[in-house]
């Protein structure tokens, strides 16, 4: 299970969340490599709901050239790893999909928002990705037209609304990536 974390985390943000989910499961947990006033991100932005495009496609390019080499040396299969995104995490996983459709089988995103001005047309046929809103998240509404984006592209998309939770994580979480995982992977 390879982990993203959100704006401000690093890459222990998602190990008790993953180990909580997934027991068994090998983490690999990574960091951003941009920066926003000292906190580790995915991508620069230039506001709430305004990112940085030509970031996310360097960005991209980088975590594929990572995969392709893990994958390489280490002998990890992509087809049955699990890819697991909160917040900024989540948003840029989102938008990997798109750039670099057929990569990844299965991904969750937590508390995402769609960050691609331009998606560009992909076949996410075989993809299988978990979005999971928190109820009381301001950025709510956002989850609805990402998911819409991934199905039209292809993907096995849900969106699943998380009770009583915001932006940040919740133990609520646990459950539903749990029967999701027992579902698909």
């Amino acid at each position: 299970m390879f982990l993203f974390h959100g704006s401000g985390g690093n890459e222990m943000s998602l190990l008790p969340l993953a180990r909580r989910t997934a027991p068994d499961a090998t983490l690999l947990a990574l960091r951003g490599r941009s920066t926003e006033e000292g906190v580790p991100r995915w991508f620069r932005r230039f506001g709430p709901l305004s990112f940085d495009q030509k970031d996310i496609a360097s960005e991209a390019e980088a975590l594929a050239a990572f995969l392709d080499e893990a994958e390489r040396v280490y002998g990890i299969d992509m087809e049955r790893s699990i890819f697991l995104g909160h917040s900024n995490g989540a948003n840029f996983l989102a938008a990997f999909l798109l750039l670099y459709p057929q990569r990844l089988r299965n991904v969750v995103l937590l508390r995402p928002v769609p960050v691609l001005t331009e998606p560009p047309a992909a076949n996410l046929t075989g993809t299988n990705v978990l979005l999971l809103a928190g109820e009381d998240d301001p950025f709510r509404p956002q989850a609805e037209p990402l998911l819409q984006g991934l199905t039209a592209a292809g993907a096995n998309a849900r969106l699943l609304q998380v009770a009583g939770a915001g932006h940040d994580l919740s133990p609520a979480d646990v459950p539903l990536m749990r029967n999701w995982l027992m579902e698909t992977a």
